[in-house]
C-alpha cells in the first residue's frame, strides 16, 4: 500500500469512544471513514452523517463483508471484543480493538492466532503507548537516564455520580474499574518493568459484582509498583517513575500526557510534547505505518505485549475474586 493511498476505516460500535476516535480519524490525511455499524440503523445513519461517512450498517455482519474496508476499529463493550475481532480477521480485515483486548487470556490468544492465520494486522488500542510524551519518557528510561527503576506509582480514577445506568458496572459486559481503567496503570508498569514476580490486590465491589475500586501492588526483583483504579473518587492522575538517579513524572492526565517532567540532580525540566488532537491520532498513524509495511503487529505494542498484559489482569481478577458470567458459562 503506497503512502498516497487512503486507508479505509470501518467503525464497529458507536458509543462515546467511537465518536472521539472518528474525530481523530478526520485529522489524519491518509485516513477515510468508509463505513460504520451499529445494531440500530438510526444510530449508524446519524453517526455516518456527522462524520461525512457514506455507509451506515445496522448489523456488524454487513460491515465485516464490505470489501472496500481495510481496517475495522472495534469499539463495542469488552465482552464482545474477541468474537467481533475474530470475525473481522476472518473476513480479511485488519483490526484495531479497544482495550482490554479481551475478557481473558485464552480469548486474546485466539485473536492473535487468527491474525497470524489470516496474515492480518491486529493491535490492541493502547493509544497511550504512542503518545509522544510517553514514548520519549520510556525511551529515556530504557536508555538509563534515571538509573535503575525502583518504583512506579500510577492511578486512573474518577467519580461516577450514579451507577447502574451505563456499562461501567454491568458485569455481563465486563464492567468494573479494573478492565475499564485499571488496565492503564498496569500497562505502564508492565511497559517499564515487565512481568511481576508477585501480585497483591484488593477491591471494593458494586452490588452487580463489578469492582468499583481496585488497588494493586506489583513485586519485581528490584522494584515495586503501586497502582490503583476507581469509580468512587478522583485523583491527580500523574504517574511517577522513580529510578536510582532521578525520576520522571508523566504529567496529568498521564495517560494522555501533553508533557513530562524529568527530575535529576535537584533540577526539574518540563518537556512539552503536545498530541495531535486528543491523541488517538498517534495510534492511528501507527496502524497505517504497520499496514503499509505489511506487518501484522506493531513493534511498539505487539501481540505478545497484549497477551502478557491480559495474563496479569487475569491474575488480579483471581486475587480480588472478580468473576464474569462468561467465566462459568
Amino acid at each position: 500500500m503506497k503512502d498516497t493511498v487512503k486507508v479505509k476505516w470501518g467503525i464497529v460500535g458507536l458509543g462515546k469512544i467511537a465518536h472521539q476516535f472518528a474525530k481523530e480519524l478526520l485529522l489524519i490525511e491518509d485516513a477515510e471513514i468508509t463505513a460504520v455499524a451499529s445494531r440500530s440503523l438510526e444510530k449508524a445513519t446519524d453517526f455516518a452523517n456527522k462524520y461525512n461517512c457514506k455507509k451506515a450498517y445496522s448489523s456488524y455482519d454487513e460491515i465485516f463483508k464490505d470489501e472496500s474496508i481495510d481496517i475495522l476499529y472495534i469499539a463495542t463493550p469488552h465482552n464482545s471484543h474477541a468474537e467481533l475481532s475474530i470475525k473481522a480477521l476472518q473476513n480479511n480485515k485488519h483490526v484495531l480493538c479497544e482495550k482490554p483486548i479481551a475478557l481473558r487470556y485464552n480469548e486474546a490468544l485466539k485473536m492473535v492466532e487468527e491474525s497470524k492465520k489470516n496474515n492480518k494486522f491486529l493491535m490492541e488500542a493502547f493509544w497511550t503507548r504512542f503518545n509522544p510524551s510517553v514514548k520519549e519518557a520510556v525511551d529515556k528510561i530504557r536508555n538509563g537516564e534515571i538509573g535503575e527503576i525502583k518504583y512506579i506509582n500510577a492511578d486512573f480514577a474518577f467519580q461516577v455520580k450514579k451507577f447502574g445506568e451505563d456499562r461501567m458496572t454491568d458485569i455481563s459486559l465486563g464492567g468494573g474499574s479494573l478492565l475499564d481503567i485499571g488496565v492503564y496503570p498496569l500497562f505502564l508498569a508492565y511497559l517499564i518493568l515487565g512481568i511481576p514476580s508477585e501480585i497483591v490486590a484488593k477491591a471494593n465491589f458494586h452490588e452487580s459484582g463489578a469492582d468499583l475500586q481496585t488497588s494493586m501492588i506489583l513485586q519485581f526483583s528490584n522494584a515495586q509498583a503501586i497502582l490503583h483504579s476507581s469509580f468512587l473518587s478522583s485523583s491527580n492522575m500523574e504517574a511517577t517513575i522513580s529510578g536510582s538517579e532521578g525520576r520522571i513524572i508523566l504529567n496529568s492526565k498521564w495517560y494522555e500526557a501533553q508533557s513530562y517532567t524529568l527530575i535529576k540532580d535537584d533540577e526539574e525540566v518540563v518537556n512539552n510534547l503536545p498530541t495531535k488532537g486528543k491523541g488517538y491520532t498517534h495510534e492511528i498513524e501507527e496502524c497505517h505505518k504497520c499496514i503499509k509495511e505489511n506487518r501484522i503487529e506493531s513493534p511498539l505494542w505487539s501481540h505478545q505485549n497484549s497477551l502478557e498484559l491480559i495474563k496479569i489482569v487475569d491474575e488480579i481478577r483471581s486475587k480480588i475474586g472478580l468473576v464474569y458470567p462468561s467465566d462459568v458459562s
